[in-house]
């Protein structure tokens, strides 16, 4: 048996941006930095559900137990934004989701006050817990851009949010911290980014038995990961699919459509794929 459940490992080396491709990866970034700050304002506020009607015959009690019958081909989907960011960021992934039969989308907004990666993933977990309850589903699906994935992460890994989250994505993930984050160390989120951080740490033991199946999409154009090779998962008892896309920047990993075509993919891929190197694909 290998060494680890990593199903694409070997076959994606840590790669070098071009200096051309780096230097258009990053006018695209900044072309979508301007675009998201027109839409920040828009995702400020914490995301309001709508509720899920109950038949006019429930009552009480009963009303509690309805389940809905829209979107049950799919599990919900939680969407979690980065660093000083807020759900607004995926505007254009959600819409993509929806217009292909998604129907329970969320998005999660942690506070910008937040100063521990451990407190926003108990915050995770208890919205995971509400929305199994007001759905009728067991289990979830997650997104994680950026820090939204590391957060995702520790809940699957360390609060034993395996038992909710069938499928983790994430997009531009630091899993193995990342160097550019020292340059920014002042705040106590970006130090637990770092390589060397305790939270880095944690999520490098052992995880017997994990049951979330995980995917990393990484790009060597990501300007804020340092080496680029620290978004993708490389742990032995996880089982992750790694993901290239190349000439994609940071910021434009939620508004891409090559990626947001891959998280359909990934999204309705079986866990039986196991094995399968060339299950998901954003060719």
């Amino acid at each position: 048996m290998p060494s680890g459940r990593s199903t694409m490992q070997a076959l994606l080396p840590t790669r070098l941006a071009s200096l051309p491709d780096l230097v258009r990866s990053t006018a695209v970034d900044l072309l979508v930095l301007v675009g998201h700050l027109f839409l920040y304002p828009t995702g400020i506020s914490q995301e309001q559900p709508i509720p899920l009607p109950a038949p006019a015959t429930a009552t009480g009690a009963d009303s509690l137990c309805v389940l809905p019958t829209e979107g049950r081909a799919h599990p919900p989907v939680l969407l979690l934004h980065g660093f000083i960011d807020n759900r607004s960021v995926f505007v254009l992934l959600r819409r993509s989701l929806r217009r292909h039969g998604w129907r329970h989308l969320e998005a999660l907004n942690y506070s910008p006050l937040t100063c521990d990666l451990r407190r926003a993933a108990e915050l995770l977990a208890r919205h995971v817990e509400e929305v199994c309850a007001r759905t009728g589903h067991r289990r979830v699906d997650l997104v994680g851009h950026s820090l939204g994935g590391l957060i995702a992460r520790y809940y699957v890994q360390r609060l034993g949010g395996d038992a909710r989250v069938r499928t983790l994505i994430t997009l531009g993930t630091p899993h193995a911290g990342t160097r550019i984050a020292p340059l920014m160390s002042a705040h106590p989120l970006v130090r637990q980014m770092r390589p060397d951080s305790p939270v880095i740490a944690e999520l490098s033991l052992p995880a017997p038995n994990c049951r979330t199946r995980f995917v990393a999409f990484w790009s060597e154009a990501d300007q804020v990961m340092v080496p680029a090779g620290a978004a993708r998962i490389d742990h032995p008892d996880l089982l992750a699919d790694n993901v290239h896309v190349p000439g994609v920047g940071h910021l434009s990993l939620p508004v891409n459509g090559t990626v947001a075509a891959g998280i359909r993919r990934a999204l309705t891929s079986a866990h039986g794929l196991e094995g399968r190197e060339n299950a998901i694909s954003v060719a």
